[in-house]
């Protein structure tokens, strides 16, 4: 390995791509983060947790007040991984 390969930290068991979120851990972005919900890879995950089994994504086109999107709870098998 080169001095400049950076190896990703590693997944944290609950995570958030919202930057205000206490969840949000700006290291792992640096990387591309896949997530395989139910053994199906999903795109649009805002936020998961591996251990209590859950994701949340965008509810269509709703937003809120504040224009972030409405989020719903998907419970099931999750897997977070690195591409």
């Amino acid at each position: 390995m080169s001095p400049n390969d950076k190896t990703p930290p590693p997944l944290p068991d609950h995570l958030s791509v919202d930057p205000q979120s206490p969840h949000y851990v700006a290291a792992v972005f640096d990387h591309d983060v896949g997530i395989r919900f139910n053994d199906k890879e999903r795109h649009d995950v805002e936020e998961y947790c591996v251990s209590e089994g859950w994701i949340k994504v965008p509810a269509g086109k709703t937003v809120d007040r504040r224009g972030r999107p409405v989020l719903i709870k998907l419970k099931g098998k999750v897997e977070a991984f690195y591409r």
